[in-house]
């Protein structure tokens, strides 16, 4: 049995079952694995043998990120997946950071690296015909190493939604024990297709994604995700299997539905971060069933659903799964419900997510000790996640400890009061975040994006007849959006909200009065 992800991907070289599919195009897993197997030994023979071979990709959702991944585990070299939506500075911060040596950019990216100063990087436009020429003059493949399980296949960027974004060092371990344990789960096999979304450079699509396909010797469809594209695209690649993180599944539920969106081959979606609307609803008009999951790049804190787990909650956690008091370094108190459903001891109750019998899979942040060593306090991981568990041990998440908010005296968690917005038929989107309104200090905020309409009485009627809110929880603000600012994997960006503040540009302002429960609209001269 395999035990690197070199291992598994070369237990396919003699496989002609289909590999990728892309507009049109199919290859075999010998044909993939051969143009891989040529691409690794290019780079092995340019590479600086006195540097370590990191090779970085800014490449889109394509056959030429596939191969670059195939490449890596065959020549067992590190691969950088760099954010291809990161721009300037940022963008240069990364691929310094991660030490790339060699950077694979395809024409669509190529001008991202305009005006950035790139001394000790090698640069290969992978559309070119002098790469075509390399590839297929190098020889046969000698690789750089052959890595043990706990070593690096690659290095991934977190989300960036709180700072700037780690370099996680994701283990051959890692991306296999995940992939095969979802091969499994949902009985996958080479007679399925992956229909792969999600950026190529995030850990849900590299571990729910690519390493599935490879798993399962099923074949990987990459693709850009698009709302409108999204069941056409389906039905066109024959895509029985799709992962997801953040928001996409809000995103396919506000097009226009059809009466033949069940007439589709999806058998399978997994993922994280949807709410439970969004789950049921999709399920419903696709006819497929969705299992939805807490992850997070680093890989440390495992909770998984199973079946019974309540509304809201996110599953129960593996052995060593705790919710503690950071100031205390004590397990946090059971939380209690009042008779109509809420939180009665958020104080006591809300802590943060850790890992109390260590690192899990997180083997940390490349080139970064003082972050590495934030997430590893007293011999525990701590996820940067809020959340409090209920007497049979289901987990809820508060938000993140950023999302800790201090109004009127009282600490409010935001990710529970999004649960219950999202409740209203008309919202698809909901954010709540603290901000200063000049008055009265810290106030409640909340942003929507509505699928249908809503009035300020809706909103209202909606809001007293929801027993476990409590009138401290009611947004003080209401930002109905357009959109909301996220990062490339659905991530909604609160510090931009935050920013902005009651700044809201074209989008409506709603506000209520501080002991009243009715909104009304606000213009710029208001505030």
């Amino acid at each position: 049995m395999a035990e690197t992800i070199q291992q598994l991907v070369l237990a396919r070289a003699t496989d002609d079952g289909v590999a990728l599919v892309y507009r049109g195009q199919k290859w075999t897993w010998r044909e993939h694995l051969s143009e891989a197997a040529c691409q690794a030994a290019a780079l092995i023979r340019m590479a600086d043998p006195d540097r370590p071979l990191h090779v970085g990709t800014l490449l889109g959702n394509t056959p030429a990120m596939a191969s670059a991944m195939t490449a890596a585990a065959q020549g067992g070299y590190i691969l950088c997946a760099i954010n291809n939506t990161r721009r300037g500075e940022g963008l240069a911060r990364d691929i310094h950071k991660a030490d790339v040596q060699i950077l694979l950019v395809d024409n669509e990216h190529r001008p991202l690296l305009d005006a950035l100063e790139l001394p000790d990087v090698t640069v290969i436009a992978v559309d070119g015909t002098d790469w075509h020429t390399q590839t297929s003059t190098a020889g046969e493949l000698r690789p750089y190493r052959t890595p043990q399980p706990l070593d690096p296949f690659m290095m991934i960027f977190t989300s960036g939604t709180s700072g700037d974004p780690k370099a996680v060092l994701v283990t051959h371990a890692t991306v296999l024990v995940a992939a095969q344990s979802l091969v499994a789960r949902f009985a996958l096999s080479p007679i399925d297709v992956c229909y792969v979304s999600m950026p190529l450079f995030h850990s849900n699509a590299v571990l729910a994604g690519w390493g599935v396909a490879v798993a399962a010797g099923a074949a990987l469809a990459p693709a850009k995700f698009s709302a409108s594209r999204f069941l056409s695209d389906i039905r066109e690649v024959g895509a029985t299997y799709m992962n997801y993180v953040g928001k996409p599944l809000a995103y396919v539920l506000a097009t226009e539905e059809r009466a033949d969106d069940t007439c589709n081959p999806l058998r399978v979606a997994f993922g994280n971060e949807a709410s439970d609307h969004d789950i049921a609803e999709f399920a419903r008009r696709f006819d497929v069933t969705v299992y939805d999951g807490f992850g997070s790049t680093e890989n440390a804190v495992i909770i998984t659903r199973e079946e019974g787990t309540p509304s809201g909650s996110i599953g129960k956690g593996f052995p060593g799964v705790a919710i503690y008091d950071p100031g205390t370094l004590s397990e946090c108190a059971v939380a209690r419900f009042s008779a109509d459903g809420m939180l009665a001891n958020a104080d006591d109750a809300v802590g943060e997510l850790v890992n109390t019998q260590g690192a899990g899979f997180f083997s940390g942040y490349y080139n970064d000790e003082d972050a590495t060593g934030e997430r590893m306090r007293h011999g525990m991981y701590w996820s940067g996640d809020l959340a409090y568990r209920d007497a049979d041990g289901w987990i809820y998440l508060a938000g993140r400890t950023a999302d800790w908010m201090r109004i009127n005296g009282e600490n409010l968690a935001a990710a529970p009061i999004e649960r219950i917005l999202q409740r209203h038929p008309a919202v698809s989107q909901a954010a709540v975040y603290a901000v200063r309104d000049g008055h009265s200090g810290d106030e409640l905020m909340a942003a929507l994006v509505l699928r249908a309409p809503m009035t300020h009485l809706d909103l209202t009627e909606f809001l007293s007849a929801q027993q476990d809110l409590p009138s401290i929880s009611w947004p003080r603000y209401i930002r109905v959006a357009q959109s909301l600012p996220a990062t490339a994997t659905n991530k909604v960006l609160k510090r931009a909200l935050i920013s902005d503040g009651l700044d809201v540009g074209v989008d409506e302002l709603w506000r209520r009065e501080e002991r009243g429960a009715e909104y009304f609209s606000l213009d710029s001269t208001s505030y």
